[in-house]
């Protein structure tokens, strides 16, 4: 446990009976549209073509109505630890767990959108006290974005990537750790990468499974494999990426919706979970659905829906093209994620990598669709990582 001071104090999840009421109310009572023009009998792989197909939605709602725990969820955070402290005048909320080992290393575990510290809740125990002592171990820290769960919703502009870097920094000091080691993934990911880029003196090393190479690389030399990547990343952007466009360019007018309907908060962050997910269908085929409720919950209960959605606004293509890593660095790239990037494209960001991985499963959110996989690659990853920096 972090040492309680005025700028770290403890802080406990719970949700008030009268929110907690006022959602089941608000799904009971929720406008559907008619279902989707392109479904047909399942298994249709066109069924979500349209979006979040009407019949898997209902599903979700009713159980979210009459069947789902919330208080479980809360009772997991307060069990792992919970804290806030105050950077820059914006208050950071954050998940501690202390290794009992003496030779753990501080590790940051930082999400993106449309994620939370729900990624990472499944996993905590395992990197900070391993089953196997031959397991590296790490004395974990997982905040929440500014405008993200419990963190405060910045007022003014200017909380992107780079910020929040240096947010991270110093937080990491508050609690002691002049010296860490950093993952992330999605925005997390693209963070991990400025605080290996811009704080070496603190970082020893990341891992990510974001390794996005500077523009205008060749695929020249490429693998077959490798240009099937990029052309998939290319399509992606050109033509699935409709949602960042929004959130990048007005996430106040998609603001309203998110915070005042379940339902189309559901929607918006379901169907995400369910096309960069490595599932034929439906996400649940590998990610729990209490866990995905956990996440979107945790969104309503908050009112993120629009201060999450701001991260794009203020940091949509703002990776520094010149920024270079130079820290030892352990990249995975799951194949079913939204963006990846050949090695000999990412080896031009980053200078140092110890350590290179493409799993055969895995999509956007390997914490929760293959967490014994990510763990263990993780562990095995930042061992290579402190490796190389002794």
């Amino acid at each position: 446990m972090p040492c309680l001071t005025s700028d770290v104090q403890a802080f406990e999840a719970h949700a008030t009976d009268a929110d907690l009421d006022d959602l089941r109310a608000r799904l009971a009572v929720a406008r559907l549209p008619e279902t989707e023009t392109v479904y047909r009998a399942a298994p249709d792989p066109r069924r979500w073509e349209q979006g979040v197909p009407l019949a898997d939605l209902v599903d979700v709602v009713n159980y979210w109505r009459t069947g789902y725990n919330w208080r479980s969820f809360e009772e997991c955070l307060n069990r792992i630890g919970q804290f806030r402290t105050t950077i820059d005048d914006l208050g950071i909320h954050f998940l501690h767990r202390r290794s009992a080992r003496t030779d753990a290393t501080p590790l940051i575990l930082t999400h993106g959108w449309p994620g939370s510290i729900a990624e990472f809740i499944d996993v905590v125990d395992e990197l900070a006290d391993p089953k196997d002592a031959d397991a590296p171990a790490f004395h974990v820290v997982v905040p929440s974005l500014p405008g993200f769960g419990y963190s405060d919703k910045p007022v003014t502009t200017g909380w992107g990537t780079e910020k929040i870097a240096a947010a991270w920094v110093e937080l990491m000091g508050r609690l002691g750790y002049s010296k860490f080691v950093a993952h992330g993934g999605d925005w997390g990911g693209n963070i991990t990468t400025v605080l290996g880029g811009r704080f070496p003196a603190h970082v020893l090393g990341i891992h990510t499974t974001f390794a996005e190479g500077p523009s205008g690389l060749t695929t020249e030399g490429l693998t077959a494999v490798e240009r099937k990547w990029t052309e998939e990343t290319r399509d992606f952007w050109r033509h699935r990426a409709a949602y960042a466009k929004q959130q990048a360019t007005r996430p106040q007018t998609i603001g309203y919706s998110l915070v005042d309907s379940p339902v189309g908060l559901l929607a918006w962050i379901l169907d995400k979970f369910a096309e960069w997910s490595d599932t034929e269908d439906s996400p649940f085929e590998t990610i729990s659905r209490d866990r995905i409720l956990d996440n979107v919950t945790l969104y309503w209960l908050t009112r993120t829906g629009a201060s999450s959605a701001r991260i794009y606004y203020e940091s949509h293509n703002s990776l520094d093209p010149e920024l270079r890593v130079d820290v030892p660095s352990a990249i995975t790239m799951y194949p079913r994620d939204i963006e990846k990037y050949p090695r000999a494209w990412a080896q031009e960001r980053y200078r140092q990598i110890v350590r290179w991985r493409s799993p055969e499963t895995g999509g956007h959110f390997p914490s929760l669709e293959v967490s014994e996989y990510f763990v263990k690659d993780l562990q095995e990853g930042l061992a290579a990582v402190l490796a190389a920096k002794r």
